[in-house]
């Protein structure tokens, strides 16, 4: 398998075997889900149900803005119904949730999903929850997934190219997992990247990034103007 420089493996699309079309199944939480998002997150306000689902049924729980959390949040559901295929030796990571949050201005509607510009998040939120079922392995803290070998924009308005893997910080951390009688659910955010901060990570691992998102205040919440944290006069090795 290929490494990265920092040390970490590459898995790439085309070296995992899709399994054939399997009718979703599992042992869905969606209720316990549900009253976990309702007690940490926020109240629901509404349910995107999927109409035709492979693999595994996923749900985006839509979590409004409020005046104490100013920003909207989308969480999912149905990606744990399923174990996902983690590595020999690394216990207690096979169920997990993701979930973004964007700004109290976006476009939030079905009419607005039309447009590319306003729904790449979301589109994300559903393809990186089925990502794991589909490829037949497993997504957790500090794996990046890119828009395309190289890394493509999402969409017209913004430069962000892929996305990365972290605990929430707008969120406390009781909210980030559940525990249930037959399985532990982890939940963790999206958060886009440049490709200037994708290749500091894949050259010297996800800790590189940190001062930089500490110094600009990234959050899980997307802001499609933030700046590249990422400082090329040392990214290219002038320390």
């Amino acid at each position: 398998m290929k490494k990265s420089e920092s040390g970490a493996p590459i898995y790439r699309y085309d070296d995992l075997e899709t399994p054939e079309f399997v009718a979703p199944s599992g042992d869905s939480s969606i209720e316990e889900i549900s009253a976990h998002i309702e007690k940490h997150f926020g109240e629901i306000h509404q349910v995107f149900h999927e109409v035709i689902s492979e693999f595994v049924h996923i749900d985006i729980h839509w979590v409004k803005p409020t005046k104490e959390k100013p920003f909207h949040t989308f969480i999912t559901s149905g990606m744990s119904d399923k174990p996902m295929n983690s590595p020999e030796g690394v216990e207690g990571c096979e169920y997990l949730e993701l979930s973004i949050c964007l700004p109290e201005n976006w476009e939030v509607s079905e009419e607005s999903f039309k447009d590319r510009k306003n729904y790449w998040p979301i589109e994300w939120l559903k393809y990186l929850a089925r990502f794991p079922h589909a490829y037949n392995t497993w997504l957790w803290f500090g794996h990046t997934i890119p828009n395309g070998e190289p890394a493509a924009p999402f969409a017209e308005n913004t430069n962000f190219s892929s996305m990365i893997l972290l605990p929430s910080v707008v969120f406390p951390q009781e909210a980030q997992l559940l525990e249930l009688e037959n399985k532990s659910i982890h939940f963790l955010a999206l958060c886009p990247l440049y490709n200037e901060e994708l290749e500091l990570k894949m050259h010297k691992g996800v800790e590189a990034l940190f001062d930089g998102f500490d110094k600009f205040r990234v959050s899980d919440i997307v802001d499609i103007y933030r700046p590249v944290t990422v400082k090329k006069k040392k990214f290219f090795g002038l320390f």
